[in-house]
């Protein structure tokens, strides 16, 4: 530390406890007698850049003049930075809020996507370990693990996390009842905050086991039958991937479904020798596809009951709070077509006074306010329509392409598995719903339709991977255009 100022730097996003935490700082040293100020700057926006507080703390001073405090963090004038998220870390590296000669950085190391990262095509996630490799250097002293888990194990928000680690790192002289008598004094979410406070600090002197993570494949609960025929027909490394994607589809659908996917797996596993990724890319995208998301899907994932929890504790609001959540809904026509049972949905698409009627319906989007019975209620029927998806146009639709996709990708890989590999990597061109699923669409088709002419030829895979790479490059399918209209242009090899 530099003398007997000590500044700190927490970045924080909305709904992470910036100010929360900043305020259980300024607190703690005001009761200590220590002189503080805090200020912030917020971000333009959510993700375009999180909201930076600075606390600088000055203990008590036998006469004098008072000191004067800076009002934002300087580079290379922070002791202790802490990061509420791994990237917000990374940025106060790039800024010059962490030095290798004094800067303790706290960082959590789960991720908040960026709206860059969302909206890419394929996928757009930044490289998490370069930025634990930087930090590990920037910082004179680093602690680094997944503290939003740990919040959510203890129903609370990271926040209360990083005020833990902060007391167990020593960073700053307070003692452990002077933080809890902070926490208390805020009034709201006491015993969560106590409780995640508590592990945060025993976290940050190395005595608890690791904070609550997702399972490990191997450790994933599945129906007898079902565990029994992964672990006798898989190996490792596919033996993860069709684990993850059985109970994918059991959370999606029932286990007949699940079944399903497992019986589509079977012709390419004898294919694929030991190291091929055939197999394993097969099985991931035949699962994220069987899993298509329609308005049932949407609607479970918005009505479940861990999801109300989840935002109570973002926002932070107390167990005895009054909370409204509204959801913005726009379903097209051809969506609500596509959920109906399927002599039901023909009725809607060919008689016109009963299109109008159901355009009118859904053309001017919903709001469901979901904090309401009647809102939630609207969204716990439609999410149950689940039990007559398969007679609905979009399933047939859906299953009669996979199977195309699949007859395709076994002619492919009997002659060249590099080929099938690429055909199978594209189907992460078709996502999401709505408009993103039709361009998406009509990309993997262009694609797998030239891929199937491609069969024998020498640079076949990786021509067919150029092209998945051109349609990433653009929504609108530009480049992919492109790039088909250059190899149109190509000379044909000569017949034998």
């Amino acid at each position: 530390m530099s003398g007997a100022r000590i500044s700190v730097a927490i970045t924080a996003m909305g709904g992470q406890g910036g100010g929360v935490l900043s305020d259980w700082i300024l607190q703690v040293a005001e009761g200590a007698g220590w002189t503080v100020q805090t200020t912030s700057v917020p971000g333009v926006a959510q993700r375009t850049g999180a909201t930076i507080y600075s606390v600088e703390l000055c203990p008590p001073r036998d006469g004098g003049p008072r000191p004067v405090l800076g009002l934002m963090p300087v580079p290379g004038d922070v002791d202790i930075c802490l990061a509420a998220e791994l990237m917000e870390a990374g940025r106060a590296i790039q800024r010059g809020l962490v030095t290798p000669d004094r800067t303790l950085l706290i960082a959590s190391t789960h991720r908040d996507f960026a709206i860059e990262e969302k909206v890419a095509l394929g996928d757009g996630r930044k490289d998490a370990t370069a930025v634990l490799d930087a930090a590990g250097q920037a910082a004179q002293r680093l602690i680094a693990f997944d503290m939003e888990a740990l919040a959510r194990e203890h129903g609370s928000v990271i926040s209360a996390v990083l005020l833990g680690v902060l007391a167990g790192s020593g960073g700053l002289p307070f003692p452990r009842d002077a933080y809890e008598a902070a926490i208390r004094a805020a009034g709201k979410g006491v015993d969560a905050s106590l409780a995640a406070f508590a592990a945060g600090l025993a976290r940050a002197g190395g005595d608890v086991p690791p904070a609550a993570r997702r399972p490990r494949p191997d450790e994933i609960e599945l129906p007898h039958g079902l565990r029994e025929q992964v672990a006798v027909g898989y190996v490792e490394p596919l033996r993860s991937t069709v684990t993850l994607g059985v109970a994918r589809l059991l959370d999606y659908q029932d286990e007949e479904y699940a079944a399903l996917y497992l019986r589509r797996l079977e012709p390419f596993v004898d294919l694929d020798d030991a190291g091929q990724p055939l197999a394993v890319e097969i099985a991931r995208h035949l699962a994220l596809w069987m899993a298509f998301e329609d308005t049932f899907r949407v609607a479970d994932l918005k009505s479940r009951p861990g999801r109300m929890a989840r935002i109570r504790v973002e926002v932070g609001a107390g167990d005895h709070d009054l909370l409204r959540v509204t959801e913005f809904m726009h379903p097209r026509l051809d969506e609500l077509v596509d959920s109906l049972p399927e002599p039901w949905g023909h009725r809607v698409r060919d008689w016109p006074w009963l299109r109008a009627l159901a355009g009118s319906f859904v053309g001017r989007g919903r709001r469901i306010a979901t904090h309401t019975v009647t809102g939630y209620l609207q969204l716990w029927l439609l999410a149950h329509g689940r039990r007559w998806r398969r007679e609905t146009p979009r399933y047939a639709r859906e299953q009669a392409a996979m199977e195309a996709w699949l007859d395709r990708l076994l002619e492919a890989a009997r002659i060249d598995p590099g080929l099938a590999t690429e055909m199978a990597r594209c189907q992460a061109l078709v996502r999401g719903y709505g408009d993103t699923h039709d361009r998406g669409e009509g990309a993997f088709t262009r694609i797998l339709q030239r891929a199937v002419d491609l069969v024998g030829a020498p640079d076949a895979a990786a021509t067919v991977a150029g092209l998945r790479e051109a349609a990433l490059a653009d929504e609108q399918g530009t480049r992919l255009g492109e790039v088909l209209v250059t190899l149109d242009r190509k000379p044909k090899p000569a017949a034998a």
